[in-house]
């Protein structure tokens, strides 16, 4: 496997890189991609890159990364409800080999029905599953003193057996260096984001 050094980031790296691999056993792998397939990197304003330029969102780097399309479908201040509704027409439009969903996050700022974040998480999920579109899901941390991936995200990884990201967002939230306000990484932080994307990518024989 080829190996990367991401430097300060290594132990996080690894941290990562750990909790993705125990969620979701049966799909502990993902198919190789190819250089014309396209990944898919869905959500809010976390994806879309808030307070960056574009191209130091996470998907512009994880593109540099890979040398494969990455598409960024972030729409900034998006609830869960408002992403199932436009994920059908963005998965005919761009057919990827892979979402990478990163959602609920304006739910849980906004306090709405936690019951119907998840049930429109979950949809978007089978959405892409039932085009055989595999799924990596990022954990987005409940607002508060102490972050942490908010607990429904694992609960939803496991029981619909896809891979899982815990705590990134969380790490990378909870280090001022990494931030640009409480809510959103600065252009360092998105780059450790995709860093540390790109690993697992290896990791699962993705890449």
């Amino acid at each position: 496997m080829k190996r990367i050094n991401f430097g300060k980031h290594s132990f996080l790296l690894s941290i990562v890189i750990l909790i993705a691999s125990g969620c979701g056993e049966k799909n502990s792998s993902l198919s190789p991609l190819s250089s014309s397939s396209v990944i898919l990197a869905y959500g809010d304003s976390l994806t879309y890159g808030y307070n960056v330029k574009r191209s130091e969102s996470y998907p512009a780097k994880l593109e540099v990364l890979t040398g494969i399309s990455v598409i960024n479908s972030g729409v900034s201040g998006e609830v869960s409800g408002q992403g199932l509704k436009r994920l059908p027409k963005v998965l005919d439009e761009h057919h990827p080999q892979l979402l990478i969903l990163c959602h609920g996050g304006n739910d849980l700022l906004r306090k709405m029905d936690l019951e119907e974040m998840e049930s429109n998480i979950r949809s978007m999920i089978r959405l892409s599953l039932d085009r055989d579109i595999p799924v990596i899901l990022l954990g987005v941390p409940k607002p508060g003193i102490f972050l942490s991936s908010f607990d429904v995200y694992k609960k939803i990884a496991n029981s619909m057996n896809i891979i899982f990201i815990e705590d990134l967002i969380s790490d990378v939230l909870g280090d001022k260096s990494l931030k640009s306000d409480s809510i959103h990484p600065n252009k360092k932080g998105y780059n450790v984001m995709a860093e540390e994307i790109y690993s697992l990518l290896l990791d699962k024989g993705a890449i």
